[in-house]
């Protein structure tokens, strides 16, 4: 059974209008996926896969293996300890679901990294 509590989360923090957009149709399909199969991406992916200044969401959990080496603006569901120390250690701007919907309720320019 898949717990609904993400989905009931996400859907309450986006704005009434973003919810149609089609980034945030994807989001929601992410989170109705049970924890065990929910995505984990690691610090040298998003280094590898981002330029500095990139818009980034995590639709999963942010491990900490590995470093990023430029500033990016990140949300995602969940970050580890060490994930979110060494993305403030390298200037990143992380922000919560709620605020990154407020800033990019249409998702357009949005990179989805899972």
């Amino acid at each position: 059974m898949v717990s609904r509590g993400l989905r009931l989360n996400i859907i309450n923090t986006i704005p009434r209008e973003a919810r149609k957009a089609g980034f945030w149709k994807r989001i929601l399909e992410e989170a109705d996926r049970s924890r065990r199969q929910r995505r984990t991406v690691n610090l040298y992916k998003l280094n590898r896969l981002t330029n500095s200044g990139d818009v980034i969401y995590v639709p999963g959990k942010v491990l900490g293996a590995g470093n990023i080496d430029h500033p990016i603006t990140i949300s995602a569901f969940s970050f580890s300890k060490k994930a979110y120390e060494k993305l403030l250690k390298s200037g990143c701007t992380i922000l919560t679901t709620r605020e990154f919907a407020e800033k990019h309720p249409a998702g357009s320019g949005v990179k989805i990294i899972s």
